[in-house]
């Protein structure tokens, strides 16, 4: 029923700095949802030719391009030299792929030898280990991005935030303006960026449901090519199709049409989402790869 106190929202980004690894509070923006963020921090910059590793991701590049940037695709950091900003989405959506941070380092710093930016999204980040994350010893020139919800199951609240320098991170709250967050986003965040006990039961659940998916997966002719403990990328010949009578159950998955024949899949939240896929897969799709050969599918 009232706006939400300045204190309110320090004391969220203080949790967010403790979950994170940041050693300084005011290194945090947070804002409704980390998608805020993607599309304010082009104009952050001048005009600069801007890398994105792909594929990934596709709101990094299609945020830089309406700012007037020029944008590219590459498919590795050895790519890079002409970039004035790098965007690495890691690890990555949909493919799963983990960068070291030592890699990260090192081009956060040829970066910023060259007053460049190196923007890193870890919005899956959560399941991996703390350590794989670049926001511990946080180099010159980076910009590190973190997603609530997707850990936490609540897409809808929309809470994100972004690690930066002192400077960045005011122009960032700045772009923001006021009363960026709710009240029960705040509220909620702060909860459960402080509950240990839940992430950690949740990180082995997760490691559990990714085996089951998998499983489930490969049973129904698929090649698991990657992903995190949150999400599934899988390989089928007939990808669509799958799609096409997945969303006749009820079951949404992600498709890309550079790639027609991945899929992404989530991991079911209860045993019942788990009944209806299970179903869906095993009674409804006579879809077999062996009917059209790809590497790896069986």
């Amino acid at each position: 029923m009232r706006l939400p106190f300045k204190r309110e929202e320090r004391e969220l980004r203080q949790a967010a700095a403790v979950r994170y690894g940041a050693t300084d509070v005011e290194s945090v923006t947070a804002a409704p949802g980390t998608q805020a963020l993607i599309q304010i921090i082009p104009r952050l910059l001048g005009p600069s030719r801007v890398a994105v590793l792909g594929p990934t991701y596709a709101e990094h590049a299609v945020a830089w391009r309406r700012e007037g940037h020029e944008v590219y695709e590459v498919e590795s950091l050895d790519e890079t030299a002409r970039a004035d900003v790098m965007v690495v989405v890691n690890p990555n959506n949909p493919t799963g792929r983990v960068i070291p941070v030592a890699a990260l380092s090192q081009m956060a710093q040829a970066l910023a030898e060259r007053g460049g930016l190196l923007i890193v999204d870890e919005a899956f980040m959560d399941v991996l280990d703390p350590s794989a994350s670049m926001i511990r010893a946080l180099p010159p020139a980076t910009l590190v991005l973190r997603s609530f919800g997707k850990m936490y199951g609540l897409a809808g609240l929309r809470l994100g935030f972004a690690v930066a320098d002192r400077p960045m991170a005011a122009r960032l709250r700045n772009l923001l303006g006021p009363w960026a967050l709710s009240g029960p986003a705040i509220v909620i965040g702060r909860t459960a960026l402080t509950d240990d006990v839940w992430l950690e039961q949740a990180r082995r659940r997760l490691s559990l449901d990714v085996q089951r998916l998998d499983a489930m997966l490969a049973e129904a002719g698929c090649q698991v090519l990657g992903g995190t403990a949150l999400f599934r990328l899988v390989a089928h010949p007939f990808a669509q199709e799958i799609g096409d009578k997945l969303e006749h159950h009820g079951v949404l998955v992600r498709r890309f049409s550079p790639e027609p024949t991945w899929l992404r899949f989530g991991i079911p939240g209860s045993e019942t989402a788990w009944l209806r896929l299970k179903e869906a897969l095993a009674s409804n799709l006579p879809f077999r790869a062996s009917d059209s050969p790809i590497p790896g599918c069986t």
